[in-house]
């Protein structure tokens, strides 16, 4: 299960085309947007993106290496670790959950216990997604996978580990004078649906055994969950409205779905010509639709987040980051350092 990850490839420029009308996702098409929307979106181009990222992935990389103490048994935690705090991580998933609390006027002293959580849960889906078992890769984010340096029984148990640590970890972390229980119920249960068995897991399942078919189901699934849960739970923890929540859920996954059909996109761009070698490409839009279809879609799911977004204009520039993510998504305009050090 290999949610919301980042591509570090070079921007090459899929930003700009035609957006038709697709079936390929069950996604409507863009309506016209407001002057005021339009206003806004123009302000997200120019949103420094990069300085807002590095400088919450530092605080992060703090709360983080303090969540996951080595202790005993050491061998499970330095394997959790290896992946938690691996150099590369983006803190994408932790980064638009934040963002999207603070949209609704939440503290970030709020929102950090469950960022943190929603990225042990990221790495634990990471970890097991590269096992021989699954998607059988031996590296991630240029380092050798978990279970390629620990062992395939310790890699499991080093994701069975950070998937219950991060439910603790918020429990026990936020502040109940910011977050009332009621919200944090919320917040868990969240978490739940979007990993377990109608979630990333159902995803994952297809990926295995689904044909060229469940494509849609596998990236809503694989991606698009882990991008729903960060952007919904911000909102839960700021006490956004229930309506606010359902933008944000359709918003998050959107940007999911996004960032993975770019990855490929670029991935196919780039491999070197008559290179017929890539795994799992049944399972993707590129390797099913091809790149041109893929491109709309990538399209498509953009006009779909931007929608979505345009209902938070009464917040003026609060919204300005989730605007911003949906831009990178497309044009890679920057790679974020490793601020772990």
């Amino acid at each position: 299960m290999a949610p919301f990850t980042i591509s570090t490839l070079p921007s090459l420029n899929i930003g700009h085309f035609r957006k038709p009308c697709n079936r390929i996702l069950p996604i409507r098409c863009s309506t016209a947007a407001s002057p005021s929307s339009v206003s806004i979106r123009s302000k997200a181009v120019h949103f420094d993106l990069k300085t807002y990222w590095t400088s919450l992935m530092v605080q992060i990389n703090q709360k983080l290496d303090e969540a996951i103490p080595v202790q005993f048994p050491q061998k499970i935690y330095e394997a959790m670790r290896y992946s938690s705090l691996a150099k590369g991580a983006k803190r994408a998933p932790p980064v638009m959950c934040i963002s999207a609390c603070e949209l609704f006027g939440g503290s970030r002293l709020a929102a950090f216990p469950t960022a943190c959580a929603l990225e042990m849960v990221h790495a634990a889906s990471l970890i097991h997604d590269d096992l021989p078992c699954m998607d059988d890769s031996s590296s991630r984010r240029g380092q050798p996978s978990n279970h390629t340096i620990y062992g395939v029984d310790m890699a499991i148990l080093a994701g069975d580990a950070l998937f219950p640590l991060g439910f603790q970890h918020i429990v026990s972390h936020t502040p109940t004078d910011l977050v009332p229980e009621p919200r944090l119920l919320r917040v868990i249960a969240e978490m739940a649906r979007s990993v377990g068995s109608t979630g990333m897991a159902a995803g994952q399942f297809l990926d295995l055994e689904g044909g060229p078919n469940a494509v849609g189901f596998i990236q809503d699934k694989k991606f698009g969950e882990m991008g729903e849960c960060s952007a919904v739970c911000g909102g839960l923890l700021a006490g956004a409205k229930d309506d606010e929540i359902e933008r944000l859920r359709r918003y998050g996954r959107a940007v999911g779905v996004l960032y993975a059909v770019v990855d490929d996109i670029l991935e196919e761009r780039l491999k070197p010509e008559g290179d017929k070698d890539r795994k799992n490409k049944g399972k993707s839009y590129v390797g099913v639709y091809g790149v041109e279809k893929a491109t709309e879609m990538a399209e498509e799911l953009r006009a779909k987040a931007m929608e979505e977004l345009d209902g938070f204009e009464k917040y003026g520039d609060q919204v300005l980051p989730l605007y911003s993510f949906v831009n990178y998504a497309i044009d890679r305009s920057f790679n974020v350092d490793d601020a772990s050090g």
